[in-house]
């Protein structure tokens, strides 16, 4: 029996027989806690914080929150993991960090250093076999699919060396540790996975397509889709199915994919499987493991530890960031439907670290979410307390209306005299009439957000719709140095990045 199909089947019968003893998400949670703070007890920040006393103590939940500051990447940048960038070892995790992932998410100028430990490494690796063997319960997949190639489009695995560190893409980090027993059937292959240059790299997986058996293709939906158009010019293909005839399931992350469903679904003669991850910077925090839900769930037993800020103004204030004192739930304290800016404590040394993300809980019982926006892309000029999700899923609406493929958009609030605006940028290269999409669109967000509809009426004064070629946002990607791998557009523009848009903009359409 080839390798990996072994390892499903062993991995399918040990986890029914876990499910019999399976834990409440709190009993696994306040038991991942107590080893991460137990590990971290002799660092500069765990002698700091008395973790030896905290974990010990009958109530150490509580007092670990109150003792334990909350962070931004800021913060714990300024006063911790700037040591393990010169060197310094038992910072905020034992021993010296080899390894900073970049990340600059979709709103900063500057790359955030996000420290990668060798045991954060292994528990992505864990999750990943977790949801490879997840894939064992689903129906229709082909007998022999876990034979067949799974082609990572991700970040070169040629890393920077920055003194005694190495920095580079989670993605490259993590596919230059791949296991031995994985490399068979991982693609593009080391050779090409070390390539330097992104748009070098996709031509030399186009130049290799013809020799592989794909079965299962991962990466981010933008680049995944420009990589199947290449292999379609360059081999005067009708599908991505006439060279990869086993492909089957695609499995994605990073950004809502509905944007992208149709563009796909032109490029393929039979139906994908589609899955959805959230794999971040910090930590592997959810995945997709059940084939007819959408939602993803938590990995509370693997190395992170969560905690929940109800996205309210009494958390945070209008430029989406976090007062100083707010108000955290845990796993059991949280509600289905609510949203929540997500605290990780993790096996990378991050302590009660705000993500960035917010969520919500779709199944509270088996830790299942949805990824909703970022605390700093919502728009609320006027109190329309419009979401990315809201955003997302209005695209979808017009995009079927319209019969028309959106990859692309952004919208930024902007002044209308005394009152208030949106502004979209809409990317398609399908034909379609900007004042109707502008109609339907504004007509949508009011079905689907109440507080939108309101301020429609009031404060919130016009839309206005700018419809670009897809090239625009990808030109945009490529001078800003955010072409490829995790890199994603952002969906929200604020200040200055709007306004240095607007002007790439104004010169792109000269």
């Amino acid at each position: 029996m080839p390798i990996l199909a072994s390892i499903i089947k062993r991995g399918l019968e040990l986890r029914h027989r876990l499910r019999l003893t399976e834990k409440t998400p709190i009993q696994y949670q306040r038991r991942e806690l107590k080893k991460l703070m137990r590990k971290a007890q002799f660092t500069m920040f765990g002698q700091t914080y008395n973790f030896s006393g905290i974990v010990n103590s009958r109530n150490f939940l509580n007092k670990f929150r109150a003792t334990v500051p909350v962070h931004d990447y800021n913060s714990i940048y300024a006063r911790w993991w700037n040591k393990s960038l010169h060197n310094e070892e038992d910072v905020t995790w034992p021993g010296k960090v080899r390894y900073f992932a970049l990340s600059s998410g979709t709103s900063e100028s500057s790359s955030k250093h996000i420290p990668v430990t060798s045991d954060m490494v292994k528990a992505i690796q864990r999750t990943s076999i977790r949801q490879i063997i997840s894939l064992g319960g689903y129906s229709g997949l082909p007998d022999d699919l876990f034979t067949k190639g799974i082609l990572m489009l991700g970040g070169s695995t040629h890393l920077h060396q920055q003194g005694s560190y190495f920095e580079g893409d989670l993605s490259g980090i993590t596919a230059s540790k791949i296991p031995f027993w994985f490399q068979h059937f991982y693609k593009p292959g080391r050779k090409i996975a070390m390539e330097k240059d992104w748009n070098t790299k996709l031509d030399e997986i186009v130049e290799n397509a013809g020799k592989w058996d794909i079965g299962i293709l991962v990466g981010v939906p933008a680049w995944c889709q420009l990589l199947i158009e290449k292999i379609i010019e360059q081999y005067k293909l009708n599908s991505i199915h006439d060279i990869w005839p086993n492909l089957t399931i695609y499995v994605h992350g990073g950004v809502s994919f509905e944007p992208y469903r149709k563009s796909f679904e032109k490029l393929v003669s039979h139906p994908l499987t589609y899955i959805e991850t959230y794999l971040a910077s910090e930590g592997f925090i959810a995945y997709q493991d059940e084939q007819d839900n959408r939602s993803m769930r938590m990995v509370l037993n693997n190395g992170l530890f969560f905690e929940f800020v109800p996205f309210n103004s009494e958390n945070f204030n209008a430029d989406g960031e976090l007062v100083r004192k707010p108000k955290t739930l845990l796993i059991d304290e949280v509600e289905t439907g609510e949203e929540y800016a997500l605290l990780l404590t993790t096996c990378a040394g991050a302590w009660r670290y705000l993500i960035g993300d917010v969520i919500r809980f779709t199944n509270v019982e088996k830790a299942e979410i949805v990824i909703t926006g970022r605390t700093k892309h919502y728009l609320s000029l006027c109190g329309e307390h419009l979401s990315v999700d809201n955003m997302n899923k209005a695209i979808e609406m017009v995009s079927d209306e319209f019969n028309i493929s959106i990859n692309e958009f952004s919208v930024s609030g902007i002044k209308h005299g005394s009152l208030f605006a949106h502004k979209w940028f809409i990317g398609t290269d399908d034909p379609v009439d900007a004042a109707a999409l502008r109609t339907s669109l504004d007509d949508k967000l009011k079905i689907l957000n109440d507080d939108y509809r309101v301020e429609r009426m009031s404060a919130l004064k016009d839309v206005i719709v700018e419809v670009l070629p897809l090239k625009v946002f990808l030109n945009w990607m490529e001078k800003n140095g955010k072409i490829g791998s995790q890199n994603k557009f952002p969906r929200v523009m604020k200040n200055h990045q709007f306004d240095e848009w607007e002007k790439f903009v104004k010169g792109e359409l000269v």
